[in-house]
């Protein structure tokens, strides 16, 4: 395992646990006050995009070692678009302030532009 291998792989992990931790803190000792605020719908939605792209940050892991490529920046992309998307929506989710509105955003482009990288490297890499 090279080193960036391992970080992807160490990042996806805590990522992994921190999502699995929230989604059930979420369900249970916040539910009164997300149902309160009326977001439990908004942090069903941070959790699900913090899940979805730590499991892609593992898949990532596993690519690196087979192809050289840009994973490392993939791997930043996604990780900044779980603290900036996700993040932002837990804080909304709990009655944080508005301002933190447009910061969700700003993650979901890091979202996407991890994914159009992905593509791009997938897509000029020669066919063996």
């Amino acid at each position: 395992m090279t080193g960036s291998t391992r970080n992807i792989t160490l990042a996806a992990a805590l990522l992994g646990l921190l999502g699995v931790a929230l989604g059930a803190f979420g369900a249970h000792a916040l539910k009164p006050t997300l149902d309160a605020h009326g977001s439990l719908e908004t942090w069903k939605t941070a959790v699900l995009y913090h899940l979805v792209h730590a499991v892609a940050l593992l898949a990532l892991a596993g690519w690196r070692d087979a192809h050289a490529g840009p994973s490392g920046k993939v791997a930043a992309l996604w990780v900044a678009g779980v603290v900036l998307f996700s993040g932002s929506l837990y804080w909304l989710a709990l009655g944080g302030p508005r301002f933190l509105g447009p910061v969700t955003p700003l993650g979901g482009a890091a979202f996407l532009a991890g994914w159009a990288l992905l593509a791009w490297s997938a897509w000029k890499r020669p066919v063996a």
